[in-house]
C-alpha cells in the first residue's frame, strides 16, 4: 500500500467515525429531548434543511443529516427513520421531502441498500424524493430510489418498491395501487405538532 492510498483510507475511516458520532448524538441525545424547538436547532446544526413550520418528533433515527431536506409545514412522526446517506463515490443518495407532508410514526425511508447480486455485497445509494401533500401511514417502508408524487397516499405498513404517481393511493407488500385521491387541489396546513412528542 503506497502512502497516498494509506492516507485516503485513514481519512475515510476518520470521516466515517465522525459521521457515526453525529448520528449517535442525534439518535440518543437530541431525539430524546421533549422540545421541538431544541431538536430542530440541533438537526439544523447537523446539516438537515428544515422548512418553516416543520418538525421531527422524538426518537427519530437519522442517517447522514447533511443530505436531508424537509420542506415547510411537514411533520415526521416519532421513531421514524430518515436516511440521507450519500457517501459512496458517484452516489445519487440523499432524501428530499416536500411541503405539507405527513409522515406517520415508525416510517422507514431508506436511501442505501446492498446489491444482493454483487459478489462483494456492495452498497448502493439512491435518492428518495417525496412530494408535497403526501401522507405516509405508520410503519411503511420506502426503499432507495423511490419518488412519491404530490398528494399520494401510502397506507399503513406498505412496502414501497417502485415510484408512486401523484394522487395515487397504494397499499400492501409490495405496495400496489388501490385507488386515487379525490381531492386534486389540496391546500391544507398540518398545523402545530403535539407538545412533548
Amino acid at each position: 500500500m503506497n502512502q497516498d492510498s494509506f492516507f485516503k483510507k485513514v481519512f475515510r475511516r476518520v470521516s466515517a467515525w465522525k459521521l457515526e458520532a453525529i448520528t449517535g448524538f442525534l439518535w440518543w441525545c437530541v431525539g430524546m429531548i421533549p422540545s421541538h424547538t431544541i431538536r430542530k436547532f440541533f438537526y439544523r446544526l447537523s446539516g438537515i434543511k428544515i422548512g418553516k413550520g416543520s418538525t421531527v418528533h422524538m426518537m427519530a433515527r437519522i442517517y447522514d443529516p447533511r443530505h436531508i431536506v424537509i420542506g415547510e409545514d411537514t411533520i415526521v412522526g416519532e421513531r421514524a427513520t430518515l436516511d440521507g446517506r450519500k457517501q459512496l463515490p458517484n452516489s445519487q443518495g440523499g432524501l428530499e421531502i416536500g411541503n405539507h407532508t405527513d409522515i406517520a410514526s415508525e416510517v422507514m425511508i431508506w436511501t442505501s441498500q446492498h446489491d444482493i447480486q454483487d459478489p462483494g455485497f456492495k452498497a448502493i445509494e439512491k435518492k428518495v424524493v417525496i412530494g408535497d401533500y403526501v401522507f405516509i401511514g405508520p410503519r411503511s417502508i420506502i426503499l432507495p430510489g423511490i419518488t412519491i408524487g404530490n398528494s399520494a397516499i401510502i397506507a399503513a405498513g406498505a412496502v414501497v418498491t417502485k415510484d408512486v404517481d401523484p394522487f395515487t393511493i397504494v397499499a400492501g407488500t409490495p405496495a400496489q395501487k388501490i385507488g386515487d385521491r379525490k381531492s386534486t387541489n389540496p391546500s391544507y396546513k398540518l398545523g402545530r405538532a403535539r407538545l412533548f412528542q
